[in-house]
């Protein structure tokens, strides 16, 4: 583990914010041609592959001894798990990106192992960085952030994000989806895990929940989540989150939401 996370959160947040200078200035020439599939509603373009190559080379000046797990796979390396590895999305949120929607954002995420150690997100179109480092706390601009006081689903606003593949799932989520419809003040979906995260982690969401996740959406957001004092798990209340793909992140009223997440997931 680098021996000054905070150091390093500072180094990660003025790389992250440089992205995303880059990403506004592309998204004032983008044109659609430019869009490429890579597989059923997975949006590419030459903006996620740019902004990624940046990142890996000056994120791998910063810290040579780790690997990368990168959402584009520009690095053409295949990462160990179990070591030391950034965790990054360049671009979060491309649909909204290449539909002009401003909710997109940069994420970087330090993790050994399963767990990640610091993490960056950085929402160019608010001009919002959210910075963690493990026993650091959470930041947004600097200022110190923390979840939401609500403690029942009833005083709640939830985000959760929809699935672009493995639709078999589907019916059970919509379950979950109706549910909660009655039983909160709201459901969310942002377009861009990392900013949803974020939201928690800052209390705007109570919650944030969803299945057929990459670690790149979630990982610096995750430990925004844990450092400003929330709660989060896999869909089975465990700590497998970060690589199988399915996320619980809320502030205490977490117990109560993966009680009817359970009721129909499982």
């Amino acid at each position: 583990m680098p021996q000054d996370l905070a150091a390093l959160t500072r180094e990660i947040c003025t790389i992250a914010t440089d992205a995303g200078a880059f990403l506004l200035q592309e998204r004032r020439q983008f044109q659609r041609e430019s869009i490429e599939y890579k597989g059923l509603n997975n949006l590419v373009s030459y903006v996620d592959k740019e902004t990624e190559k940046q990142l890996v080379e000056r994120l791998n000046k910063l810290l040579p001894e780790a690997g990368f797990i990168t959402e584009e796979g520009t690095t053409g390396l295949e990462a160990d798990k179990t070591a030391l590895n950034w965790v990054i999305d360049p671009l979060d949120g491309t649909a909204n990106f290449i539909h002009n929607l401003p909710v997109f954002s940069v994420s970087i995420g330090l993790a050994e192992g399963k767990t990640p150690i610091a993490g960056v997100v950085y929402d160019p179109s608010r001009d919002e960085c959210f910075s963690a480092w493990q026993g650091g706390g959470a930041y947004c601009n600097g200022s110190r952030i923390s979840v939401s006081p609500a403690t029942q689903l009833g005083e709640s606003l939830i985000a959760t994000g929809f699935p672009y593949y493995q639709f078999d799932q589907m019916q059970k989520y919509l379950h979950i989806l109706e549910s909660l419809m009655q039983q909160t003040h709201g459901l969310r979906r942002m377009g861009s895990a990392a900013i949803d995260l974020s939201y928690v982690a800052c209390g705007r969401f109570e919650a944030f929940y969803e299945y057929n996740l990459n670690s790149w959406d979630m990982a610096a957001g995750v430990l925004l989540v844990r450092e400003a004092g929330g709660i989060v798990t896999d869909f089975d209340g465990g700590d497998e989150f970060l690589f199988r793909g399915d996320v619980v992140a809320a502030c205490g009223i977490h117990p109560e939401l993966i009680r009817v997440i359970h009721e129909y997931w499982r």
